[in-house]
């Protein structure tokens, strides 16, 4: 079957005596991960949760967090992962809405058990120190598996909620592992690869790694991410793959003794999760000879990836000199049929941008409890992404905006990605967002928020005569605004909604910038 609990027993059985985890606190073998995470699962039983149940679970990437989870599958439960970052209310929204049984705690979010919005959580709440966990898994017995099926939900993962309340996303256990044989037709994960966890392990990105449990590969949790503590842990422990958002790429590279660490062992960085420009990528691939950079797009209902762009893709790139297709995000994998249709639901032809819809066996079962959104997002047969693309004749995607970022200005479409692509020619642009905001005159208008590279000023001016030539003059922002970063979720992905939020003062139509 191919179930999350059953993959964990094969490769307990094929890979027993590979290293599973290393932490600090010690290393474990796939048999031992294994027994600890049955363990887990006769925890979370005689608490009282029965196959089905779902648990709340806030927590920091750790080889413990991990059992838990994969104790959940084991015991035939549902894990609800949840964003730490989040405020009481909430949180409390989550944990209300799944119908969480049981919270499981970290000891360093200990003061959410006095928050008033958690109050009603409050018998069953379980705080975990190191030393509780450890004697209430040494003191249980191994359950025996829980035979799910893969249409069971296995994880229910909330969406970012931009757009309003967060939205809870039932995975089923067949979603999760087929999209594991998807990727790793694609990635070719390794037994002897060490895949390096920076992605928090509440977002869904962090599934990409289920590919590295099943080939029997060893895994390492960062508690939380700085571009100088992935280097002394690639270097220290030899890592060898890893996902990271080309932020945390950035971050890496501009460490000011990047290139005194020994970073010989990394083989592969797969990128994702927001648009990474061009420059950075070839840059990435100067200054990391010999690493296999491949580019990933997928959603949370997807479980969570739709394409890759591979590594061929990226030599061909740099190669002809030809740097266009580092703005796709690679072609679909096996088993998912992708279009791009237009309002009425016609499919487009290359080269005609359209919403993105897909049709894979890793999409998800609909949104719980949310029977308004499910059925606008998932339609006969097909999930509608929100997303806008297109696709070339090879069958790379590439995208341009999500469907609630698009600007019509003037009653002209513009893309904000496009624009954002042009700015990030200019090597004094690191990071650039645009947006559309409220205008008198022409309904909105284009407002680039801009995070300057280090120690290179930049002016309105300068940016302006910058896009003259590379991108239509109604495309060009009229307004600039200079930060030192921009608004980000846990994953990196900017908030534009924040910016709109921030700078949607209307403008006059004689305002320039």
């Amino acid at each position: 079957m191919l179930t999350l609990a059953s993959n964990l027993d094969r490769t307990a059985r094929l890979f027993g005596d590979r290293t599973a985890t290393l932490d600090p606190d010690g290393r474990f073998s796939w048999a031992e991960f294994a027994d600890r995470a049955r363990r887990c699962a006769g925890m979370l039983r005689e608490l009282g949760l029965t196959p089905g149940d779902r648990f709340g679970v806030i927590c920091r990437n750790s080889f413990r967090n991990a059992e838990l989870m994969h104790g959940g599958y084991w015991a035939g439960l549902v894990p609800v992962p949840v964003n730490y970052r989040l405020a009481p209310p909430e949180i409390a929204y989550i944990l209300d809405n799944a119908e969480c049984r049981l919270v499981v705690l970290e000891e360093p979010f200990a003061a959410l058990t006095t928050a008033a919005d958690l109050a009603p959580w409050a018998d069953r709440v379980l705080l975990m120190t190191q030393t509780q966990y450890e004697e209430r898994l040494g003191a249980v017995k191994a359950t025996p598996m829980h035979e799910a099926a893969e249409t069971d939900d296995a994880l229910l993962v909330y969406t970012g909620g931009t757009t309003g309340r967060a939205k809870g996303v039932r995975l089923t256990h067949g979603n999760i592992m087929l999209n594991a044989l998807q990727i790793a037709f694609v990635a070719k994960p390794r037994a002897d690869d060490l895949f390096l966890h920076v992605a928090p392990m509440f977002h869904s990105a962090d599934l990409l790694a289920t590919s590295w449990v099943m080939a029997g590969a060893a895994h390492l949790y960062m508690p939380e991410f700085t571009g100088r503590a992935a280097l002394q842990a690639i270097q220290e422990h030899r890592v060898t793959c890893s996902m990271l958002t080309p932020t945390m790429i950035i971050m890496m590279l501009q460490e000011p003794d990047f290139s005194s660490y020994d970073l010989s062992s990394l083989r592969q960085v797969i990128y994702g999760s927001s648009p990474m420009a061009a420059e950075w990528i070839q840059r990435s691939l100067e200054r990391l000879p010999g690493v296999e950079f491949i580019q990933a797009y997928g959603l949370t209902e997807t479980a969570p990836l739709l394409t890759m762009l591979e590594m061929a893709d990226h030599e061909k790139a740099m190669c002809s000199g030809d740097h266009a297709i580092l703005k796709s995000v690679g072609r679909p994998l096996p088993g998912v049929d992708m279009r791009i249709v237009d309002g009425n639901d016609r499919e487009l032809p290359p080269g005609k941008a359209g919403e993105v819809i897909v049709r894979a066996p890793n999409v998800a079962k609909g949104y719980l409890k949310r029977p308004e959104a499910t059925a606008e997002a998932f339609r006969r047969g097909w999930f509608y992404t929100g997303d806008i693309g297109r696709m070339d004749e090879r069958g790379n995607l590439y995208l341009l905006d999500r469907k609630k970022d698009l600007i019509i200005t003037g009653g002209e479409l513009v893309y904000s990605l496009e624009v954002e692509s042009a700015l990030y020619e200019n090597p004094k642009v690191q990071e650039c967002a645009v947006v559309g905001i409220p205008d008198d005159a022409y309904g909105e208008a284009l407002l680039a928020a801009i995070v300057p590279a280090p120690g290179e000023p930049l002016t309105p001016e300068e940016l302006i005569e910058h896009c003259r030539g590379r991108i239509g003059g109604y495309k060009i922002p009229r307004r600039f605004i200079f930060l030192d970063a921009l608004p980000k979720s846990a994953m990196n992905k900017v908030l534009k909604h924040e910016l709109r939020r921030m700078y949607s003062q209307p403008t006059s139509a004689e305002e320039t910038t």
